[in-house]
C-alpha cells in the first residue's frame, strides 16, 4: 500500500511538473501565443521555463519532505486557479452570447488544428497572463506558512472524563509523536516538558514516537533526562512506536539504549506490562503494532474490572479488541492528526486507522488520538495542530 502511494505521488509530481513548465513559459512568453513567436523564441523560453523546473527539482531531492509539498501545493492552487478563470470567461462568453461556438475543423491536419484551438483560445482569453500564476504564488506562500506554523507551535488541548467507578480526580498528560529533533532538539523538548508541568499533571503518558532514524544520541539523552526532570505525583509512563526501534541502521544509539536511558530517568518503561495506580487506576502499556505483542484480551485478564484501566497504544487501529476488553481509556498518537489535508479522511477511508484525532466512544471504552507534539520529516501540517492534551478524569 505504501509502495502504492509513494508511486502514485511521484506520478503526480512528474505530471505537475510538466504542467509548472507549460504555465511558466506563459510566463516567460507573456502570454504571447508561441506559434505566433519565431521558432528560436519558442526554443529558448523552453530553455528559460526547463531551468526553473531543473532548480525545483534539485530542491526536491536536496530536502524532498519540504519541498516536494511546497511545489505540489503550487501545482494544485495553480491548476485549481486557472480551472476556475477559464470556465468563469466561458460562462461569461455563453452569457454575453459572445462565444463563436464549436471550430469548423473541416480538412485540417491534426497540426493546423491544435494550432487552431490554441489561437482561438488565446483570443478568446481576457485574464491577464500573470493574474494565476501570481495567486497561486501567493497563496501557497501563505497556505504552506501557515502550516509550518502550525507544526512548530504546540498547543495545549482539553478533555474531561466521567466515569461512575470508584476513582480518585486524575489529570494526565498526554504526549506523542515528539520524534526528538524534528521540530525541536533535546534542548527544546525540555522546555515543553516546564510548559506541561505548570498544568499541574499527577502523571506524564508518552504514547510512542518519541525519536525517530534522525534523532541523534545527544538530543535523545537530553529529551530523557528532561523526563527525569519532569515533576508530577505519579511519575512519566513510556511505550514505543514504530518509529522508536528505527528503519535503519545510521542513527548513533539503538533502540535497547532508548529503552536504558528512559529507565536510568525513573521512566516507567511498558512493554506489554500492567501497573496499579493509586490502588483505583491501571496503566496498560502496549508494545506497538508493528512488534510482536500481546492480545490487549490476554493483558486485560490481570486488571480489576471495578477500577478504571488506562491503555497506551501508539497506534489506533484495535478498538474493536480494546472495546471488547473493555478498556475504560485508550490514549494514542501515531496518526499525527491526519497531518496535511486531505490525508486524514484518506486514511480512514482505506481502513488504515480506526481513527486520526480526538475523542471517540465504543461502549463503555473511551479513546483519544493526539496530533502529536511534533513531526515525523514533514514540517507542515494543516486542518490541524501539534499539541499536548491534558485529561482530567473525575467520578460522576
Amino acid at each position: 500500500m505504501f509502495i502504492a502511494l509513494f508511486l502514485s505521488i511521484l506520478v503526480v509530481l512528474l505530471l505537475g511538473m510538466y504542467y509548472l513548465l507549460c504555465r511558466i513559459r506563459v510566463l516567460v512568453l507573456r502570454g504571447k501565443n508561441p506559434d505566433e513567436l519565431p521558432r528560436k523564441t519558442r526554443k529558448i523560453s523552453w530553455l528559460i521555463s526547463g531551468s526553473f523546473v531543473v532548480a525545483m527539482i534539485v530542491t526536491c531531492v536536496i530536502r524532498p519532505y519540504f519541498f516536494v509539498l511546497i511545489w505540489l501545493h503550487l501545482i494544485l492552487f495553480w491548476a485549481l486557479l486557472e480551472m476556475i478563470v477559464s470556465v468563469t470567461e466561458l460562462l461569461i462568453l455563453k452569457w454575453t452570447k459572445k462565444h463563436p461556438g464549436n471550430l469548423n475543423t473541416e480538412g485540417m491536419s491534426k497540426d493546423e488544428i491544435r494550432k487552431a484551438k490554441r489561437a482561438r483560445k488565446f483570443a478568446l482569453s481576457k485574464t491577464p497572463y500573470w493574474v494565476t500564476g501570481v495567486a497561486a504564488i501567493l497563496l501557497t506562500a501563505v497556505y504552506m506558512s501557515t502550516s509550518y506554523y502550525l507544526a512548530h507551535k504546540v498547543y495545549q488541548t482539553e478533555y474531561k472524563i466521567s466515569t461512575e467507578k470508584q476513582v480518585s480526580d486524575l489529570r494526565i498528560a498526554l504526549i506523542a509523536d515528539s520524534h526528538v529533533g524534528s521540530c525541536f532538539d533535546g534542548e527544546g523538548f525540555a522546555k515543553h516538558m516546564k510548559t506541561i508541568e505548570q498544568a499541574k499533571p499527577d502523571l506524564l503518558v508518552i504514547s510512542g514516537d518519541y525519536v525517530d532514524d534522525d534523532t541523534t544520541r545527544v538530543n535523545m539523552v537530553r529529551a530523557c533526562q528532561a523526563l527525569g526532570e519532569f515533576q508530577c505525583t505519579y511519575g512519566v509512563y513510556y511505550v514505543p512506536g514504530n518509529h522508536d526501534r528505527g528503519y535503519s541502521n545510521y542513527r548513533d544509539f539503538s533502540y535497547d539504549d532508548l529503552l536504558s536511558e528512559l529507565k536510568k530517568n525513573n521512566v516507567h518503561v511498558l512493554l506489554d506490562e500492567v501497573l496499579e495506580l493509586n490502588d483505583c487506576y491501571y496503566i496498560v502499556g502496549r508494545k506497538d503494532r508493528s512488534m510482536k505483542r500481546m492480545p490487549i484480551s490476554d493483558l486485560m485478564t490481570s486488571v480489576d474490572p471495578s477500577k478504571f484501566a488506562i491503555v497506551l497504544d501508539h497506534q489506533p487501529n484495535d478498538y474493536k479488541a480494546e472495546a471488547s476488553a473493555n478498556c475504560d481509556l485508550v490514549l494514542s498518537g501515531h496518526t499525527h492528526g491526519g497531518q496535511m489535508i486531505p490525508i486524514g479522511p484518506i486514511g480512514e477511508l482505506l481502513g488504515i486507522n480506526d481513527a486520526t484525532y480526538g475523542l471517540e466512544q465504543r461502549g463503555q471504552s473511551i479513546f483519544i488520538v493526539t496530533s502529536g507534539i511534533a513531526d515525523w520529516a514533514v514540517p507542515f501540517k494543516s486542518g490541524t495542530v501539534s499539541e499536548y492534551c491534558i485529561i482530567d478524569i473525575e467520578k460522576t
